[in-house]
């Protein structure tokens, strides 16, 4: 068991019946009283941010956390199913799991957060950012680019967007999956 001075951040602890991840941590010698580490954690169960202050020398229970390579498949009545890249293994999990489920398509690379101690999956990560095709919105306005205008877009994934009015059918976008907003318009001459 570790204590509070091994706390750094990315580190994994068991706390009051779920797993943290250390996103800050700060420790603090006030001139009078005790010493204490005041950490700001990510639980990777519910996906929420607290705020937790541990005594000085408090033991903690840190967890060993592992990410694994793996591709989506498909979604059916049963959750959305993915393949391990190296074993091919397949798994099904629930919606519930997935960071931004409504921008995954066939063929898209994700990361599984597993608990080492139960082998049991945690979290689905996608990418920070995703290329996605615009199925449907209105025809674009030549040369209306500078302004703040947007207009709903259709993606592939079936899910509507706001995007610039300059938009059209057919255009590859790089969409933000923490937010789910527009980022840019990705030109295809390129690639």
């Amino acid at each position: 068991m570790a204590n509070t001075s091994d706390i750094k951040n990315g580190l994994c602890i068991l706390l009051q019946n779920d797993i943290y991840s250390v996103v800050e941590f700060l420790h603090v010698k006030p001139g009078k009283g005790a010493a204490f580490v005041r950490t700001k954690l990510r639980s990777l169960t519910k996906d929420r941010l607290v705020d937790h202050t541990f005594n000085a020398g408090a033991k903690i229970q840190v967890v060993r956390i592992e990410r694994r390579p793996y591709q989506f498949l498909y979604k059916d009545y049963a959750g959305y199913t993915f393949m391990h890249t190296a074993t091919f293994e397949q798994l099904t999990i629930e919606p519930i799991l997935i960071n931004a489920p409504q921008f995954l398509k066939e063929g898209q690379q994700v990361e599984m957060l597993y608990y080492e101690d139960e082998n049991k999956v945690l979290r689905c990560e996608l990418p920070s950012s995703v290329l996605l095709r615009v199925t449907y919105t209105e025809s674009g306005i030549k040369g209306d680019t500078a302004t703040k205008v947007f207009k709903p877009a259709t993606l592939e994934t079936a899910i509507e967007i706001k995007v610039p009015l300059f938009i059209n059918e057919g255009d590859l976008l790089k969409i933000d999956t923490r937010t789910g907003l527009y980022m840019e318009r990705i030109n295809e001459q390129g690639h």
